[in-house]
């Protein structure tokens, strides 16, 4: 296929960590996310009164991993080619990573309202730093205050100079913009239409932005890494989370708890395309 990125893009992503590539995912597959999403949760998409509750987490993570839509924007082509020409290698899998729903902020249920976070997904410590990135496909339309993605920009290029200062402990703040202001500064509010999807530098502090608004924010998770065969007990667990429609607890079991109703176990593995399976690590790249 045509490449994605133009000379400006690459320039604008190692300047500034992060890069909007705009409607990357045709609105089917969009409709199709924010269709699983709600039914995973079991909420009326029409009725605010009922977004605030089990099973949905009140930081507006969404525990599910294997619904066919998921993987069709994860297997799709173009997101493919996004992430291959930034790691300039053929041979990626994918992350295996959930969605997001950030409802508005409800009186009665202030517990749901997140007020966003700025956050290392690695240790930047480490030197050289290492090249990992990672993106979110919007899947409403999301316009500064409405809880979209938040980054420190050009940050990913100091990050080991800037974090040598801060402890262990504080390396895994949530709110690294208000725990160290001098060091990592505020924030901006990126605004994204659904199908945009926005990839960044793994190295950039991040995260999603307070939801003010009277609307829900929504989106998917996507990454991808390099693949990594010789690990045999990766990629076999990589398969059976796929094939048993179970979360992945090897990635993170704190970050990735799952879902205590075990709800996608109820159907069967999501269908993959040739390009799908080799992103999973079924079969080689070779």
């Amino acid at each position: 296929m045509s490449p994605i990125l133009t000379e400006a893009d690459r320039a604008f992503f190692d300047q500034n960590g992060y890069l909007v590539v705009r409607q990357l995912i045709p609105a089917n597959q969009v409709d199709a996310v924010v269709n699983a999403i709600w039914d995973f949760l079991e909420f009326d998409p029409d009725d605010p009164s009922d977004w605030y509750r089990d099973p949905h987490r009140v930081n507006g993570m969404v525990e599910m991993y294997h619904d066919q839509a998921l993987w069709d924007v994860r297997q799709n082509p173009a997101v493919y080619e996004l992430f291959r020409e930034l790691f300039g290698r053929e041979d990626l899998w994918v992350f295996i990573d959930r969605a997001n729903l950030k409802p508005p902020p409800n009186e009665a249920h202030s517990e749901y309202d997140h007020h966003g976070m700025v956050h290392w997904d690695i240790d930047v410590r480490e030197t050289p730093t290492p090249f990992l990135v990672q993106g979110v496909l919007y899947l409403v339309d999301t316009k500064q205050g409405e809880g979209g993605f938040q980054c420190v920009p050009g940050l990913h290029r100091r990050a080991a100079q800037v974090s040598a200062g801060i402890s262990d402990q504080d390396l895994r703040h949530q709110q690294l913009h208000e725990g160290f202001p001098e060091q990592i500064g505020p924030p901006i509010e990126v605004e994204a239409n659904a199908g945009d999807f926005i990839i960044w530098h793994s190295a950039l502090p991040h995260g999603n932005s307070r939801n003010c608004s009277d609307n829900p924010r929504l989106a998917q998770y996507v990454r991808m890494f390099p693949a990594d065969p010789a690990d045999e007990e990766l990629r076999e667990a990589r398969i059976a989370s796929w094939r048993e429609s179970s979360h992945p607890a090897f990635q993170h079991p704190r970050a990735f708890p799952g879902d205590p109703r075990r709800k996608e176990a109820e159907s069967p593995p999501a269908q993959l395309t040739p390009l799908g399976r080799k992103l999973l690590g079924l079969d080689d790249w070779i």
